[in-house]
């Protein structure tokens, strides 16, 4: 009833503001269609009839709109509904690979790609279950396929560049990272990871580029110091390049840089020693060798001095050296055990005896020490002892070596590298017993152990 009286309200005001409006302008107008076609109404007509025709294209337009509007809600329902569909079959497909369900993984992520194409975490799930069922060629079809989607997706392009390196397809994962970068120039991930891959390449020169730009870009603190440690090395490994190519001043100026930063980086300092050998300034050497053990205590230095002084047939400069400096400190027992090394060396068995001896009687017991031990008592005739030595060293050589082996990982080496072949840590080779020569006291007084007595 309150509709019908609005509605016979609005229609009765219609009708006196249609009479009003009629009465107070009496005149007609005619609109001519063509030169010959027309038609006249009077004004208030043609007013009312414009208002109602511009109504009513007002109404179809709200309509239309409201029609438009209420589709494309629909269809918008429909997206977000299958997209909720599918997202849920591409969780329940995660959830099997993370289970190790690859099977029914690799069914559930196919029927989500299935559902969308373009859903690229669909193909890196898919990927991943490829890769770990062994199928790399399959698990690279479909990053490169979700490559296409998302040319500068820094997740797919690290997962591919990944891929490519672990098929030994080290060429491309260079190239992947080097577009990753091109992408995001501050990246320090990519640049760590094609470091890398330029150093297993050979590439010192490009891996040390990349370094310092990871440095430049790296914050203070012990991350940054890591960093610029290992810049030290790879400016080290160009060093020991130039050496063997025979840019003997290009190596000792590197050599030289290398040890005012760090004056601990022992390859350096060989490196150097070993520069001047090869350039004819063995005094020079003498001295980096001398001075390198002196700062750091590593038997590489006496390793050596031993080469330079008999490849030089002078055995009593040595012998010299070791005894001046047993006389300064005379607690040194790693180069105790090198004097007497020497001295075996130089058939000077009684001296030899005595300083192996003297080693014994710290508690020290290390293979080397029986096989020096053996080698003594045999050259002094002392046969059953000389075998129960032998015995407990294991095994000897020509050169009576004491080797290396790494702090790192603790693989062995018979000569000294800059870097262990095994796990690849720099200036981590020591000889195996360093630690335990170095805590080790010598005995005051009487030998508390005569040689030979010590229980096995």
């Amino acid at each position: 009833m309150i509709l019908i009286a609005l509605f016979m309200l609005v229609f009765i005001a219609f009708a006196a503001g249609f009479l009003y409006f009629w009465g107070i302008n009496p005149g007609e107008i005619t609109v001519f269609f063509t030169n010959e076609q027309s038609f006249t109404l009077p004004v208030v007509i043609t007013l009312f009839c414009a208002v109602l025709v511009g109504l009513l294209i007002g109404t179809g337009v709200h309509m239309l709109s409201a029609f438009i509007n209420s589709f494309g809600s629909w269809r918008s329902g429909r997206k977000m509904k299958k997209a909720e569909e599918i997202g849920t079959i591409y969780r329940n497909g995660v959830g099997r690979l993370l289970a190790g369900d690859l099977k029914k993984a690799r069914t559930l992520l196919k029927k989500a790609l299935d559902r969308d194409p373009k859903r690229v975490d669909s193909y890196l799930a898919l990927a991943s279950v490829e890769l770990q069922e062994g199928n790399q060629a399959a698990g690279i079809e479909l990053l490169q396929e979700a490559r296409k989607l998302d040319p500068h997706g820094s997740e797919i392009l690290f997962k591919l560049a990944a891929t490519y390196k672990e098929a030994g397809r080290r060429e491309e994962a260079i190239q992947v990272y080097k577009e990753l970068l091109a992408n995001d120039t501050g990246n320090r991930k990519a640049m760590r990871a094609l470091r890398d891959l330029q150093i297993e390449l050979g590439n010192i020169e490009e891996a040390q580029n990349l370094q310092k730009q990871i440095v430049k870009s790296a914050s203070s603190g012990p991350k940054s110091d890591a960093e610029k440690h290992q810049l030290r090395q790879l400016r080290y490994e160009m060093a020991r390049r130039d050496l063997e190519q025979g840019d003997y001043d290009q190596a000792v100026d590197a050599c030289k840089d290398l040890i005012k930063q760090d004056a601990s980086f022992t390859p350096a300092r060989v490196t150097l020693g070993d520069a001047y050998r090869k350039m004819g300034r063995d005094n020079d050497a003498v001295k980096v060798y001398q001075d390198g053990y002196k700062a750091l205590k590593k038997s590489i230095f006496l390793s050596r001095l031993e080469d330079l002084y008999i490849g030089a047939e002078d055995p009593a400069a040595l012998l010299s050296y070791y005894r001046s400096q047993m006389e300064a400190d005379s607690s040194d027992l790693l180069l105790k055990l090198y004097l007497s090394r020497l001295c075996l060396r130089l058939e000077m068995v009684d001296e030899a005896f005595q300083h192996l001896t003297d080693l014994e009687s710290t508690g020290i017991d290390f293979p080397q020490l029986h096989l020096l031990l053996a080698e003594a008592h045999r050259r002094r005739q002392k046969v059953d002892q000389a075998v129960v030595e032998y015995q407990r060293a294991l095994s000897i050589d020509s050169q009576l070596s004491l080797g290396f082996v790494c702090e790192a990982c603790g693989a062995k080496h018979e000569e000294w590298l800059s870097s262990c072949a095994e796990c690849k840590a720099w200036d981590s080779l020591i000889l195996p017993e360093r630690k335990q020569i170095q805590d080790a006291k010598l005995v005051e007084g009487p030998k508390a152990i005569p040689h030979g007595q010590r229980e096995a």
